[in-house]
């Protein structure tokens, strides 16, 4: 399992990279989340499916998917770019579009239990994304078919640049969690997008 200290090294190194504009496109960096993702990864097996957000290199890592292939597909000019990563072979996809894998995952997870397979599903949301349409129809239809998901809101109070307290009028909390989903709070270390410093291209 990755460490705390590594993940944030990796990560430093991501922004350097966006500063020294080897990265020319707008980047979501991860940070203040190490520890609980570091728990969270050691109930998912490596054969498992992981499906994460525009926010996806600690995911990513603490999935198997080697830090040379994330610095390569964020330094070329390939059909991914910086805010999503997709391998294959370790079961591992994300979206830039807001709550765009929920329903994705919900599918896999069905197929999974339908042909009876081993594994399960896990998708990662932000707490932006949990107040989508479709992340509640994908959640609820989990819930009620029995599927080997587990859904995560990753809170971080903050839907861009939008707090739970702007968007509702109230602060909304996770008081009692229902089965199938995970929620944990955390501060993140970066702004939503970029490094906090004005890089000109």
């Amino acid at each position: 399992m990755l460490t705390k200290e590594y993940l944030i090294a990796f990560e430093a190194k991501i922004a350097d990279l966006f500063k020294r504009k080897k990265i020319r496109y707008p980047i979501h960096l991860s940070g203040g989340n190490e520890t609980q993702l570091i728990e969270i990864f050691k109930n998912i097996e490596p054969t498992d499916y992981v499906f994460s957000t525009h926010r996806n290199h600690y995911h990513a890592l603490l999935h198997g998917v080697p830090e040379e292939d994330i610095i390569l597909n964020l330094t070329t000019a390939n059909e991914m770019g910086s805010m999503h990563t997709i391998d294959h072979s370790r079961h591992f996809y994300s979206s830039a579009i807001v709550a765009g894998c929920v329903a994705i995952a919900c599918g896999v997870a069905l197929g999974i239990k339908t042909t009876g397979r081993e594994g399960r599903v896990w998708c990662f949301v932000g707490d932006g994304a949990s107040d989508e349409g479709w992340f509640r129809e994908a959640y609820a239809y989990a819930y009620c078919k029995e599927l080997p998901i587990t859904y995560i809101i990753e809170d971080n109070n903050r839907s861009v640049c939008t707090t739970k307290g702007q968007r509702w009028g109230f602060d909304k909390e996770y008081n009692e969690i229902p089965p199938y989903l995970i929620c944990y709070k955390y501060t993140p270390t970066y702004p939503h997008v970029g490094i906090g410093e004005y890089v000109t291209f």
